[in-house]
């Protein structure tokens, strides 16, 4: 008897989260540049050869990744409130950060409190990660080219701090440390997915290293997709 009271409870939960992952609801969008978008310099790699052995072609800094139709790259959206109340277990895959020739790839990303960090290092130069969070521990960490990955996992959350490479000093990456799923960076085509919310009224905010933030209101019911788009121009 203990043992289908056992099963039927696994069977009742198990069909209660199937429940709330149909009904739950999908925001989704896109993030454009308006206006002519500003030129850089070329990044100059000549203090390191090797580096300069991964690129046939010139390479500019981050700040404005600019797809078809101005569509923005490296865009952080996230709920900022409303957020849905429990806990959140940690994905157990790692986020992954490249130093992919001597560029941090990607430019943005978001992890998990509690979710490991991988970081790599293929290029077969020096790199040195050094993250400077203020909530959570800073740290330095030389990579040799034989030393091909690093792993730190984070306490606490916080948003947005900045990671260098204090040998490359064009290198340059922002991470954010989530308490909640509830976030999605941009790539070139300038779209964003967050899943799996519940029915509410949420505020959701687009964040961009130079350009600021963006907020919008929604309301979303269950089993709901709604569309919210954000543009970013020049200051």
């Amino acid at each position: 008897m203990k043992k289908y009271y056992i099963y039927f409870s696994f069977v009742f939960i198990f069909c209660i989260f199937c429940v709330s992952s149909v009904f739950a609801a999908t925001l989704t969008g896109v993030v454009k540049y308006e206006g002519e978008a500003p030129k850089f310099k070329e990044i100059k790699m000549d203090a390191d050869p090797v580096c300069l052995t991964h690129h046939n072609n010139p390479v500019y800094p981050q700040i404005l990744l600019l797809g078809e139709d101005n569509a923005m790259g490296n865009v952080f959206v996230h709920i900022v409130s409303g957020q849905p109340r429990g806990k959140f277990p940690p994905p157990d895959q790692p986020v992954v950060l490249n130093q992919k020739g001597c560029m941090y790839d990607p430019h943005v990303l978001g992890v998990r409190v509690g979710q490991a960090l991988k970081v790599l290092n293929p290029d077969g130069t020096l790199h040195n990660v050094h993250g400077l969070p203020k909530e959570n521990e800073e740290f330095n960490i030389a990579m040799p080219k034989f030393r091909k990955e690093i792993t730190r996992t984070f306490d606490k959350p916080e948003f947005m701090f900045p990671m260098k490479c204090d040998v490359h000093p064009w290198m340059g990456a922002w991470v954010s440390v989530m308490d909640h799923p509830f976030f999605s960076v941009t790539k070139e085509d300038g779209k964003f997915r967050i899943e799996d919310l519940p029915a509410g009224e949420y505020e959701i905010e687009a964040w961009h290293e130079k350009l600021g933030t963006k907020k919008a209101t929604i309301v979303v019911a269950e089993g709901d997709t709604k569309e919210v788009n954000f543009s970013f121009s020049k200051p």
